[in-house]
């Protein structure tokens, strides 16, 4: 009966754990809010649980600023078609989505834009989608 007892034990402990490592978009970004953004990819984490994407941008007294943008989960990404190609250092993007509660300089996206060649992706609700441009 021990034996079984810590088992069970140690399924909550490590299930409470897991609960908490992944985290509330609402505790981490002000979800009430939403601020856009445009500036040059520096990299791109194709990254589990979720990608992550860095990016440089221009400030007013012509320094530069790097951001750090969270994707939604890497797996509905792959469904949709994103990889690890998809987006490159020196892509130029605008992004739109709601900024850190506690940090600056981060943002979960809602809304990526690269104008070069009309990508978009844009997570609505809890839905990924991504529109890739046609082939010329």
């Amino acid at each position: 009966m021990k034996r079984w007892g810590l088992q069970c034990l140690a399924g909550i402990v490590l299930s409470v754990a897991a609960m908490h490592a992944h985290h509330s978009l609402s505790g981490t970004y002000d979800t009430t809010r939403e601020i856009m953004i445009e500036g040059l990819v520096a990299q791109f984490q194709f990254v589990n649980p979720h990608p992550f994407i860095t990016i440089s941008i221009k400030t007013a007294d012509e320094g530069t600023q790097q951001w750090r943008l969270e994707m939604d989960n890497r797996s509905e990404l792959v469904q949709i078609g994103i990889g690890s190609g998809t987006l490159k250092p020196g892509d130029r993007v605008i992004v739109m989505g709601s900024p850190g509660r506690s940090q600056s300089q981060i943002l979960y996206i809602r809304r990526l834009d690269r104008p070069a060649d009309g990508l978009r992706y844009e997570q609505v609700g809890s839905t990924p989608s991504i529109h890739f441009p046609a082939k010329q």
